[in-house]
C-alpha cells in the first residue's frame, strides 16, 4: 500500500465514525420528539444503522488492504470463518444446548426456575437462551450453554401450582405442638393455597433454637410470593400472641430463597 491507500483508509474510518455519530445524535432526537410508544422502536434502529455503516466502511476498506485476487480472497475468507468459528462457538454451543432443552423439556414456558442464580418465571424460551422474569419485573437472559456446567431448579415442573415454604425461629422454651398447631391452621384457611393439598409443618432443633417451616402448595405460581406474605405475617402475629420467651435477636421468618420460597413440586 501506498500513501494515498493509507489515506483514503484514515478518511473512510473518520467518515464512517462521524457519520455514526452523527446518526446516533439525530436518531435519539427524534425519538424524543416522537409520541412515546414510539421511542424504544426508534432507538432500536441505532444499533442497526451503526452496523451498517461499519459493513459499508469495511466493504471499503478491505479491497484496498487486500488485493482482489483470487488466492487472497481464498484466504481472507478462510481466516474470516476461523474467526467467526471461535467468536460463535457459545453461540453455537447455545443453539445446541438449546435444542437439548427443547428435547428434553427441562423447562418450559410458565415454569419458575432458578439458574445462575436467578430465580424467575420463563417466559420465553428461544434456540438461544431463556428469558426469566424475575419478582422485580426484570427480564434476564440466560444462554442455553449455561446449562451445561450449571444446575437448573424447576420449581413448577410444568404445573400452575408450586409448593412455598415460610421459615420461623423461636425460642427453643415453648409448646412446640401448639405453634405446629396454629401454622397448619393459618396455611390451611388460606385463599391462596391450592384446594385438597397438604399442609406440612416441620420443625427442627438448632443450637440457638428451633426452626419452623410452613411447606404448603400455592394454587397459582404467581401468587407464590403473595402466600408467602401471608403464611409469613399472620404467623408472626400468631406467635406474637403466645407465651414464649424472647429470644435473643428477636422473632424472625423469612422465606427459603431472599423473597420468596419455592422448591420443586
Amino acid at each position: 500500500m501506498n500513501s494515498s491507500d493509507f489515506l483514503s483508509i484514515a478518511v473512510a474510518l473518520v467518515l464512517g465514525w462521524l457519520f455514526a455519530a452523527l446518526v446516533r445524535r439525530a436518531l435519539r432526537w427524534v425519538s424524543e420528539t416522537l409520541p412515546s410508544q414510539m421511542r424504544l422502536p426508534t432507538l432500536w434502529i441505532i444499533p442497526l444503522a451503526r452496523l451498517a455503516i461499519f459493513v459499508t466502511a469495511a466493504s471499503f476498506i478491505v479491497p484496498i488492504v487486500v488485493e482482489p485476487s483470487l488466492q487472497n480472497i481464498v484466504a481472507l475468507l478462510a481466516s474470516i470463518s476461523l474467526v467467526i468459528a471461535f467468536v460463535l462457538k457459545d453461540y453455537a454451543s447455545s443453539l445446541v444446548a438449546g435444542v437439548v432443552t427443547i428435547l428434553e423439556n427441562v423447562y418450559q414456558p410458565g415454569d419458575w426456575i432458578e439458574m445462575d442464580g436467578v430465580y424467575g418465571e420463563a417466559k420465553i424460551i428461544s434456540l438461544r437462551a431463556v428469558h426469566i422474569v424475575t419478582s422485580n419485573d426484570d427480564e434476564v437472559t440466560i444462554p442455553h450453554y449455561r446449562f451445561w456446567s450449571k444446575k437448573v431448579s424447576n420449581s413448577s415442573g410444568g404445573n400452575k401450582h408450586l409448593m412455598c415454604v415460610a421459615h420461623f425461629y423461636l425460642n427453643p422454651d415453648h409448646d412446640g405442638l401448639a405453634v405446629k398447631k396454629i401454622f397448619e391452621e393459618i396455611a390451611l384457611a388460606s385463599s391462596y393455597r391450592e384446594p385438597e393439598s397438604k399442609v406440612a409443618v416441620v420443625a427442627e432443633e438448632q443450637p440457638w433454637g428451633t426452626r419452623y417451616k410452613i411447606k404448603a402448595y400455592v394454587h397459582e405460581s404467581r401468587e407464590q410470593f403473595k402466600f408467602v406474605t401471608e403464611l409469613t405475617l399472620q404467623g408472626k402475629a400468631a406467635i406474637r400472641g403466645m407465651v414464649i420467651p424472647p429470644f435473643s435477636g428477636g422473632l424472625t421468618s423469612r422465606s427459603m430463597r431472599p423473597w420468596p420460597t419455592a422448591v420443586s413440586v
